[in-house]
């Protein structure tokens, strides 16, 4: 797994320490499933708002295409232009302007093949990996 990250001074680790061993497990599927998505992928980890965002670089709106929240009980996998994504299964939730999320409650569920498309998808939104 090819991740390159920003702001070293909080891991993904340290960021997800305080999560339950479950919401742990789907957050680290959720990261290795962005990863295999886009090899090479910028990681920015936002320790205060608890998220890391995923792109290619720190910038959340022309940088990053994705980010995972840890929660208490679930892990949020959120789309910086999730408003503009074709969701056919309907996992997307959100009212905003621009910004949707998909709450992942298990590891099967960060596995299913409708999230990889959507991430797939969201993807597109990046400027080309430097």
């Amino acid at each position: 797994m090819k991740i390159n990250s920003v702001k070293p001074e909080c891991t993904f680790g340290q960021l997800i320490s305080n999560n339950t061993p479950d919401v742990q497990a789907i957050a680290l599927d959720l990261r290795k499933l962005v990863a295999e998505v886009l090899p090479g992928v910028t990681e920015v980890i936002w320790p205060r708002q608890k998220m890391a965002g995923y792109g290619v670089g720190p910038k959340k709106m022309s940088e990053q295409f994705c980010y995972i929240a840890p929660q208490k009980n679930h892990v949020n996998l959120g789309f910086y232009y999730g408003a503009d994504l074709e969701d056919a299964t309907g996992l997307l939730e959100g009212t905003g302007k621009s910004l949707r999320h998909i709450k992942i409650r298990s590891r099967a569920e960060a596995k299913n093949a409708a999230v990889k498309k959507l991430l797939k998808q969201a993807s597109i939104y990046l400027p080309r990996l430097k």
